[in-house]
């Protein structure tokens, strides 16, 4: 496979740009900029509040005490302590305004305001760890107040010194289980430019600064947040945060650069459905971006933990990573050609493999290879504490322990065949030989524990047993997660080791386990199905019990991708999702894309809408684990829209088979590009839920199979413009032999209707049902010229 360069792939599309007959208009900026966050009124509640982030340090901003911003960073384990909050109570003097207005900038990352005569320019730099606040229009004379704050039980260092304060802590993860002994802590510190700045210790907790803006009402607050342990001096690091020059174009350009890699995708449709979802898609890039992180990412159990606006408070363990509320996340990234978004979640896996090795020897019976924690904390244990904060008693589980309870992910064998197969179809996206040979070891592992674990039964057979179906069905056999496991990830990892030439015996051994892995399991389809029909089981144990709310038999649909249009099982597993057992049943649900991928469009519109409406209750965008207790922004639910919606416009089965137009909902509009394997992308028009055209770039010599909905069709073909000779596609399929180097655009007609969407000049918000992203402008204004009568 070979390893196309960005910026050749670049160069290139520039120069065939002016050959091809445009699609639609290149505006990367009015695109993403219909997404934006628009706030017709002050967003006073913590709840209502917007972030910002940088990768390793995220802020939450509302409008509470005049004005709030929490600071939140990746690396403040095994708590995720906040740094702190800044809290500027004299900008009330904005906030109070009726007129008052504000806007998430997506394309920018950056969020403005104003009212009262102010103006507010706020972003996480690019270029240090730390939140920039321009303030405009500020009165001259009036001092303004910045505090930094933190609260009980933190017991902080606090430091004014000159124009500058800071508050610094540092602990060790030595009292909680699974500890790692490792030093972390916070630090956070402010600095004003301004006229006459001057720091002083309000408590042990708090810290202030205050100045007067320059002679034309402007002023400027730096809050740095770097990484801190205690091994260095805080007020060192601290300074050299703060005194890092500022310049915002640097951080706007990171970001017109990175919405100019996104695949971007539109969609309208009448019902409002189509317009919500792709508002929802270009939220979670936009969000996935901000906690991409380094070693580890920043999101973590499906929250986006850099915006949180919740101080110190986390419902789920925040030193644990859950891979299932994390898979959807690395898929639309790949789907969307973001790749690099999903480093941190190798890294995380592959800087610990040594401790699940270890991990695994204790606990999985001394096995070889590494059992994967479903919920593995940062060091690469699979301890899970949940405090009693939120409980009435303290809970811990285990993963990947043969001696534990049979509850949860105790049994849960599957986790490192996930991670494995998403390093070889990010190897198959973008043909990176170097990711491959670093992470392959977490492919190779993975498969030598499930070797190792599967034994032979009466019928000759390889089973797994005890074995869990994720957190559905506790201790049964041959689990369709496991099958699911083994059925996808030794074949990849057999051709991973042939491509670099390694391991040898493990092919052997892989490929004649695979030959005596049973099947998935099936039974018969509940009652009121159609005679004879049957679905997908969870497990060989049809009728062990339900303990948690997931569709386990389709996971062979995704993320497993072993029954595609081709596949026998494929109506099978269209009965299986039309009878499943839990519908919408978690901001998680991968109702959206198991419709997706099973040619579904209408379910996978309908799945949209309804989860939207059970659990997104935040104006950010983000959802609430339940609908009744909102509690912190769970990010899941908007990447599993980001992953339906690229599916819906096209899926590749396997290396060279193409369904596109895969799945468009009735009545939707689209235009959109998907990532494809070897570098490539195909983007695609629909119009009124019908294909129209479909465009293939950057595509190698590989041939490939295009499953269309156009059905007995002659389809046209034009090469870099150049129109071709059509080809015939019975039943909506062809086989098309691209050359290297070329655009290739495919259509039924000389000219298919083309998709047109709107950009707002202004920010707007959107609604869908009882839901909505921003905030309207505030209810029952007093009519124009309005006398308030004299009270008698």
């Amino acid at each position: 496979m070979r390893k196309t360069s960005w910026n050749r792939r670049l160069v290139l599309l520039l120069m065939l740009a002016s050959l091809v007959p445009p699609v639609v208009h290149a505006d990367v900026a009015g695109e993403v900029s219909r997404s934006d966050i628009a706030l017709g009124q002050p967003n006073v509640l913590p709840t209502q509040a917007v972030g910002l982030g940088n990768g390793e340090l995220g802020a939450a901003f509302w409008a509470a005490d005049g004005f709030t911003i929490q600071l939140n960073r990746i690396d403040t384990l095994p708590y995720r302590r906040s740094p702190g909050q800044l809290v500027l109570p004299d900008l009330k003097m904005m906030t109070a305004d009726r007129a008052f207005r504000g806007r998430l900038r997506l394309y920018d990352g950056m969020l403005e305001a104003s009212g009262g005569g102010v103006a507010l320019k706020a972003w996480v730099d690019r270029d240090a760890d730390r939140v920039i606040v321009d303030l405009d229009g500020l009165p001259v004379a009036s001092p303004q107040r910045i505090r930094l704050q933190l609260w009980a039980p933190r017991k902080p260092n606090a430091v004014a010194n000159n124009d500058m304060a800071f508050l610094a802590e540092s602990w060790r993860d030595d009292a909680l289980p699974g500890a790692s002994g490792r030093s972390f802590g916070s630090l956070a510190g402010i600095r004003v430019l301004g006229r006459q700045a001057r720091a002083v210790v309000i408590d042990a907790r708090t810290v202030e600064v205050t100045a007067l803006p320059d002679a034309s009402g402007h002023l400027r607050v730096i809050a740095g947040a770097p990484a801190f342990d205690g091994s260095h001096a805080a007020r060192e690091m601290i300074q050299q945060a703060l005194n890092v020059p500022a310049d915002r174009a640097h951080t706007e350009q990171w970001w017109h650069a990175y919405w100019s890699r996104a695949l971007g995708i539109q969609a309208n449709s009448d019902d409002g459905v189509a317009r919500y979802a792709e508002t929802l898609r270009t939220l979670y890039l936009y969000a996935a971006a901000a906690h991409a992180g380094s070693a580890m990412p920043g999101a973590q159990a499906g929250i986006a933990d850099l915006f949180s606006s919740s101080a110190d408070d986390h419902f789920w363990d925040p030193a644990a990573y859950w891979f299932w509320n994390t898979r959807m996340q690395v898929a639309a990234n790949l789907a969307a050609g973001l790749p690099e978004l999903n480093a941190s979640v190798f890294a995380l896996y592959r800087n610990n493999l040594a401790a699940i090795k270890q991990w695994t020897q204790r606990h999985m019976g001394g096995r070889p290879g590494i059992c994967v924690p479903e919920t593995m904390r940062f060091n690469g244990n699979g301890v899970e504490y949940e405090s009693d904060a939120f409980r009435p008693f303290a809970i811990v589980t285990h993963s990947c322990d043969l001696g534990w309870t049979p509850t949860s992910n105790a049994r849960t064998l599957s986790t490192g065949a996930e991670v494995g197969l998403w390093v070889w179809r990010t190897y198959l996206q973008t043909g990176d030989r170097d990711f491959l040979r670093s992470n392959y070891p977490l492919m190779a592992e993975a498969a030598r524990f499930l070797l190792a674990y599967q034994h032979r039964g009466d019928d000759g057979l390889l089973h797994t047993s005890p074995s869990n179906a994720h957190e559905t069905q506790m201790d049964v056999t041959d689990p369709a997660t496991d099958l699911s496991a083994i059925h996808a990830l030794y074949p990849a990892t057999a051709a991973a080791a042939q491509a670099l030439g390694t391991d040898a015996p493990l092919i052997g051994q892989l490929q004649q386990a695979l030959a005596k892995t049973p099947s998935l399991p099936i039974m018969s389809a509940p009652s009121g199905s159609e005679p004879g029909a049957q679905v997908l089981a969870a497990s060989a144990d049809a009728n062990a019990p339900y303990q948690n709310g997931e569709n386990i038999g389709l996971e062979a649909v995704w993320p497993y991708a072993l029954i595609g249009v081709d596949s026998p099982l494929f109506r099978t597993a269209q009965t299986t999702f039309q009878w499943r057992p839990f519908k919408y049943a978690a901001t998680w649900s991968y109702d959206p894309v198991q419709a997706a991928h099973l040619g579904l469009g209408d379910e996978a519109a309908k799945a949209i809408f309804e989860l939207v409406q059970r659990y997104q209750v935040y104006p950010n965008g983000m959802a609430a684990l339940l609908h009744d207790q909102p509690s912190e922004f769970y990010l899941e639910q908007a990447a599993i829209t980001a992953l339906a919606l690229p599916s819906m416009l096209a899926i590749q089965d396997n290396d060279q088979l193409v369904r596109v137009g895969a799945a468009i909902p009735s009545g939707w509009t689209m235009h959109g590009a998907v990532a494809l394997q070897h570098n490539a992308t195909v983007e695609v028009s629909a119009v009124d839920g019908q294909l129209v055209s479909f465009t293939l770039k950057g595509a190698d010599d590989t041939p490939l199979t295009w499953v269309t909905p156009w059905q007995q069709a002659r389809v046209r073909v034009w090469r870099d413009g150049e129109a071709q000779a059509s080809i015939d596609a019975p039943a909506g399929r062809f086989v098309f032999h691209p050359a290297s180097g070329h655009v290739y655009r495919f259509a039924l007609t000389e000219h298919p209707p083309q998709p047109a969407f709107e950009t707002p000049a202004e920010a707007t918000v959107k609604s869908l049902g009882n839901a909505s992203i921003g905030l309207g402008p505030p209810c029952c204004a007093p009519p124009a010229h309005y006398v308030q009568a004299p009270d008698h």
